[in-house]
């Protein structure tokens, strides 16, 4: 090794070693095994790294104006496998798709009651959207278009619907106490269960068991198949419950009211699992999470219009958001890591990544607050509910992996934009 004097700094001039088999060896320094493998291993990156033993060919960073060709047949893997790589990535960041900002499709509900604490809107397995307008429901078909009335009662406002999940059967709440269970095949009414002593505002299948809630406080779980249909009965809300939904595995059952309190009620224990106090308005937005089973989203009113996320083994809140509006539903895509709001006040929805919370997009077009939304079968389109029209946003497009087998539920009516109406 020799000196080099540069003016008043000493660089080492390193032309004559060759620093690999330099470190290796010691770095392996004990057996003859491991020195003959360190040999090996020097004489691969001896052969990368410099083409001949000449002082000029030696310098692996040299100013030339083009570095020497490589020797026929030589192949550079670290580089291939850094193109592979880099390609991959960078299309995958390049990717992006298109949310439409209007409707697919406008239909007119008149007399759909302006109620923050009502759940009005609901999309069957089997592709038809119940609607309650006023005193009457309405199903609409997805597939064929085709509008039914399926019952009225006059003076007698619908406050909740809710579909089983085979789709046949309808639950409907209203403001005389009652759950009827109508036959939507056959149009007829099959069953009428009393409990409650004021409206049914809010309804939740859990295979054979509907729950409800209302202005009571009260949340009864009903089992349809038995004559005594009343099984339980949760009791912890002081005002009305306005939000209810089962986890996916039917094991936790959250509700929400205008206490502004969020319970998590376990099935097999019979009892609050949790009691949230996080929000400062009433509780109505409830989601869980299909790509995480114990995470519950929840929204709120006016006075709190956040967006928050609890874990429901540990009731730890994950992430909170301010919208800067009335949280009127929630709905979770099933293709994508985001989540759907709809709200008062800006009258929109808005399209969420998460955990982020970054804001994809804006829909607007509703005149007044969207108080419902529902979600199709095969998860790409939310149909919204206010200012008396249902309006139809295809948010969510599938993969193609997942398209072939999402075709056959995609509503064939939605290509329409042209406004119909749901009354006869």
């Amino acid at each position: 090794m020799s000196i080099e004097n540069c003016g008043d700094r000493f660089i080492t001039s390193r032309s004559n070693l060759n620093l690999s088999q330099y470190n290796l060896a010691k770095e392996n320094d004990g057996t003859s095994g491991q020195v003959g493998h360190a040999r090996q291993v020097s004489g691969s990156l001896s052969e990368s790294l410099f083409a001949t033993s000449c002082v000029e060919s030696t310098r692996i960073l040299a100013c030339k104006a083009k570095a020497p060709e490589p020797r026929v047949g030589y192949e550079n893997r670290l580089g291939v496998l850094y193109s592979q790589s880099l390609g991959g990535g960078v299309a995958a960041s390049r990717a992006s798709r298109h949310i439409p900002s209007a409707p697919e499709r406008i239909l007119d509900a008149p007399d759909l009651l302006d109620d923050y604490y009502l759940n009005l809107l609901d999309w069957s397995k089997d592709n038809r959207v119940a609607v309650a307008l006023g005193s009457a429901v309405y199903v609409w078909s997805a597939e064929s278009g085709e509008i039914m009335q399926l019952c009225e009662r006059p003076n007698v406002n619908i406050t909740s619907v809710q579909w089983a999940p085979g789709g046949q059967f309808l639950a409907i709440g209203n403001d005389e106490c009652e759950v009827q269970l109508w036959d939507v095949n056959r149009s007829k009414q099959v069953r009428k269960m009393s409990g409650h002593s004021a409206r049914v505002s809010a309804l939740a299948w859990n295979g054979s068991t509907v729950s409800s809630a209302g202005r009571d406080t009260s949340i009864l779980n009903h089992d349809v198949r038995l004559q005594q249909h009343v099984v339980s009965t949760y009791e912890g809300h002081k005002q009305e419950v306005c939000g209810l939904t089962w986890s996916h595995d039917g094991q936790v059952l959250a509700s929400g009211g205008n206490d502004n309190l969020l319970f998590l009620w376990d099935q097999a224990a019979g009892r609050a699992r949790f009691t949230v106090t996080d929000h400062g308005a009433a509780v109505k937005a409830l989601a869980w999470c299909p790509f995480a089973n114990d995470t519950l989203a929840t929204g709120a009113g006016t006075t709190d219009p956040s967006i928050r996320f609890y874990n429901t083994s540990t009731g730890a809140c994950l992430n909170t958001i301010n919208t800067g509006a009335q949280v009127c539903s929630l709905q979770w895509s099933r293709h994508y890591k985001e989540i759907v709001s709809s709200h008062g006040w800006t009258n929109n929805l808005c399209v969420w990544k998460y955990p982020s919370m970054v804001k994809s997009a804006e829909l607007s077009g509703h005149t007044s607050r969207v108080l419902h939304t529902a979600q199709s079968p095969d998860g790409t389109t939310i149909v919204s509910a206010g200012d008396e029209t249902l309006r139809f946003w295809k948010v969510w497009q599938p993969s193609d992996a997942s398209q072939s087998q999402s075709a056959k539920l995609v509503p064939k009516s939605l290509s329409s934009s042209r406004p119909s109406s749901l009354s006869r």
